[in-house]
């Protein structure tokens, strides 16, 4: 049996691995595959990646293309999630900010330098014409973080999924003034350089895994059969969910693909979030199941 770690965040996007160790199906491989949630997000997996405190990860694409390019010995695998991230830009509710326009100036909440909500803080200002290098940032942790920041005032907007707070929209701490969906697919699947190299054939099983765990979201008719699993362990509204999957789209199996990672580099550099593209190969590791 060999043991393997994957990082991930405690999202409704990450349910199929949660199903597929539970049901033993990695077990059945003869891989001991066990999750770590991490509530700091991108920012946090990549310094595990760094750290080896995990093996695998499943994490936001800017963020690990950017943290490959500085230094993280690890590829990304596959593509876990096809679609964009559909990022809600919040404020506290009671604030005066009604628009997205009106935060031009005004401080981000993010969860850490390098994070999602970091990178998609600076698309929105460029997507929207703002001064990118005059962006102040305060660094709150996570979402709990982000919360705490809007209600005292120490950060005056925070862009964070969509869906995962939506809770926190209905019941009136956060007020949504838009949305900000990434310019890319949102989710990679990295691991470990060192881990590809000696656990090449257990990776492969672990793709195969999943990919044939999410084929059982491959239809619309397919996810409406899991609306009432999903919202019952995010504690998401049904709608909310329907409304999610809808938009939502798994990678199942396909090749990572070196024209989509080159076209992300260069859209990351035009963002000044990174400094330097470089030679794809560095950055991912082809395989075909």
């Amino acid at each position: 049996m060999t043991n393997l770690t994957i990082g991930g965040v405690k999202e409704h996007f990450n349910m199929p691995w949660h199903l597929a160790i539970e049901n033993g199906e990695f077990s059945d491989k003869k891989i001991n595959l066990t999750w770590k949630d991490f509530h700091g997000g991108t920012g946090a997996m990549c310094k595990a990646l760094r750290n080896k405190e995990i093996d695998i990860a499943v994490l936001l694409t800017d963020g690990i293309i950017k943290d490959i390019i500085n230094g993280n010995d690890s590829k990304i695998v596959q593509t876990y999630i096809n679609t964009p991230l559909l990022w809600g830009v919040h404020v506290a509710a009671n604030s005066d900010y009604k628009t997205i326009a009106d935060l031009e100036g005004e401080k981000p909440a993010i969860s850490r330098i390098d994070s999602g909500s970091q990178l998609l803080a600076i698309a929105n200002a460029e997507k929207n014409g703002w001064d990118v290098d005059a962006l102040d940032f305060e660094i709150v942790g996570d979402l709990d973080g982000g919360i705490e920041a809007l209600t005292n005032g120490s950060a005056d907007y925070f862009l964070w999924e969509h869906f995962t707070t939506k809770p926190w929209v209905d019941n009136g701490t956060f007020r949504r003034v838009g949305d900000c969906p990434s310019p890319w697919p949102c989710f990679m699947i990295a691991v470990r350089n060192d881990v590809l190299e000696s656990n090449f054939d257990d990776i492969k099983n672990v793709l195969r895994v999943i990919n044939s765990k999410t084929k059982s979201l491959s239809t619309h008719a397919k996810k409406q059969r899991f609306i009432d699993l999903f919202a019952q362990r995010y504690n998401l509204n049904k709608e909310d969910i329907k409304n999610w999957l809808i938009i939502t789209e798994w990678n199942q199996g396909k090749p990572i693909s070196r024209t989509l990672i080159k076209t992300i580099q260069n859209k990351l550099l035009e963002l000044s979030v990174i400094e330097k593209t470089i030679d794809v190969e560095k950055l991912i590791k082809k395989i075909y199941l």
